[in-house]
């Protein structure tokens, strides 16, 4: 068959390269344009683009969809299915009504649970300890679509969404080339979602990130691991932000405010919470590296009963 694939992050290159060792042509690449990226604010090509580069398959990069001129464009490979994974945009009717076997999207989560841009990172932040890979035919909504296949896997108790991302990546391609087979040979059964069960798992902001002491010791571990690599959890120390990149709950009486720093050991950090005690493992300052809380403490003398939070 003829596949053309639309894809952009690093989730989407395992699909990509899946498709590239079956034995169906992927004839054309739509990915995101380049966008500014660093310090220095330099335009860096997406993931897919580089793939699509080394490959030598052509490739588009619209700044948007809903255009006369992207649509012959894409109409002129001829393809007899569109293959989509963490492309970035919804697509509109004409573009799913295009392809004669239609458009067959890859989610990182176990739909109709997680629709939306952070699957993987929302399930970590609420405590799952499963997640998994679901394709479907695409429609107009927002990951609304018939499912086709899905798997399982487990989320560890120290996955982080960077852990977890790249194997449900690998998994996506796997599920996609056995997806499109099973199309192709007639012996799938699109599955429409239950929609009563569906939650959403909207675009992670920088401000998703900050620490609200007030909850579960297990809950704020949760959104630390959760929110690695990006956007990262933070609090306040005075004036100063702390990122927190590793912790743990401690199940003991917090026996103080939220928010209160209580005697650690020489290698820790340990924080009063609604519920329950947070250690914290690895944390960051400004304009500093990720260190370990005993590499910090030998430079900074923090005191027990000081308090984390909000800046002030």
């Amino acid at each position: 068959m003829r596949i053309v694939f639309m894809g952009t992050p690093e989730f989407a290159v395992p699909s990509l390269e899946a498709l590239l060792a079956s034995e169906d042509q992927v004839v054309g690449i739509v990915t995101q344009p380049d966008r500014p990226k660093g310090r220095g604010h330099e335009l860096a090509p997406p993931p897919v683009k580089l793939v699509a580069q080394r490959a030598g398959i052509p490739f588009l990069q619209p700044l948007k969809i809903r255009t006369a001129e992207f649509l012959e464009s894409l109409a002129a490979w001829q393809p007899d299915l569109i293959a989509v994974t963490a492309y970035g945009r919804i697509l509109h009717a004409p573009i799913l009504n295009l392809p004669p076997m239609g458009c067959v999207n890859v989610h990182g989560s176990l739909l109709p649970k997680y629709r939306g841009a952070a699957p993987v990172q929302w399930a970590v932040i609420n405590g799952e300890t499963e997640t998994g890979i679901t394709t479907m035919l695409m429609d107009e909504g927002m990951d609304t679509g018939a499912m086709l296949l899905q798997e399982r896997i487990p989320i560890l108790p120290d996955d982080t969404a960077g852990t977890l991302a790249p194997r449900l990546a690998e998994l996506g391609g796997r599920l996609l080339v056995e997806t499109i087979t099973r199309l192709k040979a007639g012996v799938i059964a699109p599955r429409v979602q239950d929609h009563t069960q569906a939650t959403m798992a909207p675009l992670l902001k920088k401000e998703d990130g900050i620490i609200d002491w007030r909850g579960s010791a297990q809950s704020i571990a949760n959104r630390v691991r959760g929110m690695s690599p990006w956007p990262g959890a933070y609090t306040f120390h005075g004036q100063e932000r702390w990122n927190i990149w590793k912790a743990a709950a401690i199940q003991e009486p917090a026996q103080a405010s939220p928010g209160t720093i209580l005697t650690g050991s020489k290698q820790s950090l340990r924080v009063a919470t609604g519920h329950g005690v947070l250690e914290l493992f690895e944390i960051q300052t400004a304009n500093s590296k990720r260190m370990s809380v005993g590499q910090f403490l030998a430079g900074h003398r923090i005191s027990s009963g000081e308090m984390l939070g909000t800046s002030v």
